[in-house]
């Protein structure tokens, strides 16, 4: 573990009773709350919230074949002089990565990790310069777990990480449309539903994968062995 990374864990835990995070102030300090607070630190250090900002979601949309070129061209600008001129757009704002709501559940030395996201997609249309909002949210779950090579000695293994697809919603927030639009918003966030499990897992999961492997790995035995018996203690 990197030093000074090490101290920000110490001072981490110094610190978690006096300085409550939002979801976390009338928990217990224990081993789920602990390595949730360390998995949020880790996140925050290698800003996943402007790694999903800065997703390009029309590329994205056009790179994954799952709609027609003709409409990406269309909310782009492609076709006529005037929609070159006022090319359409397509952002991500409003991120909440619910941190202090992080779930954990432990079996023997394996970690089974839940976070809740959520953010608004700002669909800004090529022929009338107006703004579409689109409210998505997901689950992200990872696992991972404590595996000994042949010298005995305890590697963290990471699992899979994956936005699971029936937890991903979107809706629109924009009320006035006119008819003729309905359908292709309506389509448009079909496709979505599609591509943006890919577009968060290819962002957030490699950060998961170095926020894990960074941590200390007798700490995290001893938050796994905690977690395991309070879980068995409550059977």
């Amino acid at each position: 573990m990197h030093p000074l990374w090490r101290l920000q864990v110490l001072l981490s835990l110094l610190f978690l009773h006096n300085q409550p995070w939002p979801g976390l102030a009338e928990a217990h300090v224990n081993s789920k709350c602990t390595l949730a607070r360390l998995i949020t630190l880790g996140l925050m250090k290698h800003n996943a919230e402007g790694r999903i900002r800065n997703i390009c979601l029309l590329d994205s949309l056009k790179a994954s074949g799952q709609v027609a070129p003709g409409m990406v061209g269309w909310l782009t600008g492609g076709g006529t002089s005037l929609q070159e001129q006022r090319e359409g757009s397509a952002n991500i704002t409003n991120i909440q990565l619910d941190y202090g709501g992080i779930q954990m559940s432990f079996h023997k030395e394996q970690v089974s990790t839940n976070i809740s996201l959520e953010f608004d997609i700002d669909l800004r249309l090529p022929f009338n310069n107006k703004t579409v909002k689109t409210h998505a949210r997901m689950n992200l779950a990872v696992e991972f777990w404590l595996e000994k090579d042949e010298f005995g000695r305890r590697d963290l293994v990471i699992g899979h990480c994956l936005v699971e697809p029936s937890s991903v919603h979107t809706m629109g927030l924009t009320e006035d449309i006119a008819p003729k639009m309905k359908h292709f918003l309506n389509d448009f966030r079909q496709k979505l539903e599609k591509v943006i499990p890919h577009m968060i897992e290819d962002q957030v999961c490699p950060l998961m994968g170095e926020v894990l492997r960074q941590l200390d790995v007798k700490l995290v035995k001893s938050l796994m062995e905690q977690g395991a018996a309070h879980a068995l203690s409550q059977l």
